[in-house]
């Protein structure tokens, strides 16, 4: 059984630690959080036609740069296919291909996913008194 004087003991040296990371948590939150609701009345926009804009958009760029990544990393897996001395180095870089590949794919297909589902519930998100 732990005493008081253990626990703080234990619990004392992590401290400084545990609230700084309380404190960018909540510091990040803070300023996320802002361009949102200004966004909101500079453009005249509601909250939720901005935050659909800003998730498209950044959706947009994650989907970019995950697609120019993948071709790189599937030119660098290959040249270590072609390079490679042995059958296992050969084999583990074939396993990197195909990982790269697979995570394209999902990335592109979260995108194609929702881009099929948005339409299927419009109407839905409305409140009829």
């Amino acid at each position: 059984m732990q005493t008081k004087e253990n626990f703080w003991g234990q619990m004392c040296p992590r401290l400084p630690r545990v609230y700084i990371h309380t404190m960018t948590a909540v510091l990040l939150c803070a300023a996320l959080a802002l361009p949102g609701m200004a966004a909101a009345n500079t453009a005249g926009n509601d909250m939720w036609t901005v935050a659909q804009n800003i998730i498209v958009d950044v959706y947009n760029h994650i989907a970019g740069i995950s697609t120019a990544l993948a071709g790189l990393m599937s030119a660098i897996a290959v040249i270590g296919v072609k390079l490679s001395g042995n059958q296992h180095k050969s084999d583990q870089a074939w396993d990197w291909l195909k990982r790269i590949w697979v995570a394209w794919a999902v990335i592109n297909g979260i995108g194609a996913f929702i881009a099929y589902i948005t339409p299927q519930f419009s109407g839905f998100n409305t409140l009829t008194p």
